[in-house]
């Protein structure tokens, strides 16, 4: 009986030994396994850095450079072209200047958004109250920047009329950026340059045309190069005069010169129809001398809608209208 006891103590001190050996062995050199849900965690953790999106972007414009925070909330917008193209993209925007609003964009004259007074002359302390995360203009404020820049973030939106389609294309593709709206912007575009590859296989036949602004009694003419030279350097219509003097306000004409000139094609922007509120254009143009034309013969005196020309330009909505204006002409 003493003989069993004995074995039955030697074999649970071997069971020992041997269980400690086997620990120190696993517990050497050996990496030790992970906790349950460690290696996931970190890898999740990688992921979440990969993919993280920016907060604020920094863009580079013809003024400047400007950081500006990605959906910047409180958005001062003082172009109505950028403003038709926020309006199209859903993006809501905080103040604007409220005289002169094109009536596309008559909803915002209504009193949820800030009067930031007008164009030329901004409310700069309306401005400052506001803070803005976001101001953005465009030729208009050109000499104003500095001041408004004082005030919040300011990107310069103009569009480059010697360049137009592309510096277009940034500036909306900047707005994508900044917005969000990246495809949809991406999808607009689209659509407008599919017009323009339509309108230029028909512009050859057009004829050559002429572009005047007429302003109290008065006409400018304006050619290739020009605020208004989209209609020959995009959409492909000929210029009947290719010297025109590039200016803002356009080259001083007579009626004899439009006479001279004899286009087939006399497209008219009625600045006072959008200044005065009263178009005046068609008396002042279609005089004794205009009839000898052979625009005014074929009837291809085309007066454009000025709220697209004049006012606004270089957005979504408004480049797509004046598209559509000149397609239609040229039929």
């Amino acid at each position: 009986m003493k003989k069993n006891a004995l074995l039955l103590v030697l074999a649970l001190v071997l069971m020992f030994v041997l269980a400690a050996c086997g620990a120190q062995q696993t517990g050497g050199n050996e990496p030790t396994e992970p906790a349950e849900g460690t290696e996931v965690a970190e890898t999740e953790t990688e992921a979440t850095e990969v993919t993280a999106e920016p907060t604020e972007l920094t863009f580079e414009h013809q003024l400047g450079e400007v950081t500006v925070s990605v959906n910047p909330e409180k958005v001062v917008v003082f172009d109505f072209g950028v403003l038709d193209s926020l309006d199209k993209l859903g993006v809501e925007v905080t103040a604007l200047p409220q005289a002169n609003v094109p009536p596309y964009l008559a909803k915002y004259e209504d009193a949820k958004y800030e009067n930031i007074g007008s164009l030329k002359e901004p409310d700069f302390e309306k401005i400052a109250e506001i803070n803005p995360d976001l101001i953005i203009i465009s030729g208009r404020q050109l000499d104003l920047y500095d001041e408004l820049s004082k005030l919040g973030p300011t990107i310069f939106m103009g569009v480059d009329n010697t360049n137009y389609m592309e510096s277009f294309t940034h500036n909306m593709e900047v707005l994508g950026q900044i917005f969000g709206k990246e495809e949809a912007v991406a999808a607009e575009l689209s659509v407008i340059n599919e017009a323009i590859a339509g309108i230029n296989e028909k512009a050859a036949d057009a004829g050559k045309a002429l572009i005047i602004l007429a302003n109290e009694g008065n006409i400018s003419a304006y050619g290739p190069g020009s605020r208004f030279g989209i209609i020959h350097d995009v959409l492909g219509v000929e210029a009947v005069d290719e010297g025109i003097e590039v200016s803002t306000h356009g080259m001083n004409v007579s009626f004899e010169y439009l006479v001279e000139k004899d286009p087939d094609l006399l497209f008219v922007v009625d600045r006072n129809a959008v200044v005065a509120g009263e178009a005046a254009a068609q008396d002042t143009i279609e005089n004794e001398l205009v009839q000898e034309t052979k625009a005014y013969q074929n009837g291809n005196i085309v007066y454009l809608d000025p709220n697209y020309w004049y006012l606004s330009g270089g957005g979504l909505v408004s480049v797509s209208e004046m598209v559509k204006a000149i397609e239609a002409a040229i039929q």
